[in-house]
């Protein structure tokens, strides 16, 4: 057991100093498929569906103009879409849409919002 132990702080320390890049490799694909495994095990299946965003925003839609219609019917078209949409609109207020109006844009990014943490 001691010679065990000897062995892999050996490997260990030559890895560490002397990388091999095939070795780094397979680890690199061996932890990939490892950690996509045990993601894929956890995952609840509890995701945003994006016509519930379309169907909250519809109600609004009287103070939307076709343009911003049109865009927000492409924004809710994919769970990523809204992702990217509220990473770069809503998250940092310093960006505007250059299709919706600001007053516009703040309904929408309220309206995204409680389902921040279903992405």
């Amino acid at each position: 057991m001691k010679n065990l132990l000897i062995l892999i702080v050996v490997i260990a320390l030559f890895l560490h100093f002397y990388p091999q890049p095939e070795v780094t490799d397979w680890y690199e694909q061996q932890k990939s498929a490892l950690l996509e495994a045990f993601s894929d095990a956890t995952d609840t299946k509890v995701r945003l569906n994006p016509a519930k965003i379309y169907r909250d925003l519809e109600a609004k839609f009287e103070q939307f103009n076709e343009d911003e219609q049109g865009f927000i019917k492409e924004i809710t078209s994919s769970r990523e879409q809204i992702k990217d949409f509220f990473n770069k609109y809503c998250n940092s207020k310093k960006n505007h849409s250059p299709v919706l109006h600001h007053t516009n844009q703040k309904v929408v990014c309220d309206a995204i919002s409680p389902y921040q943490s279903l992405f």
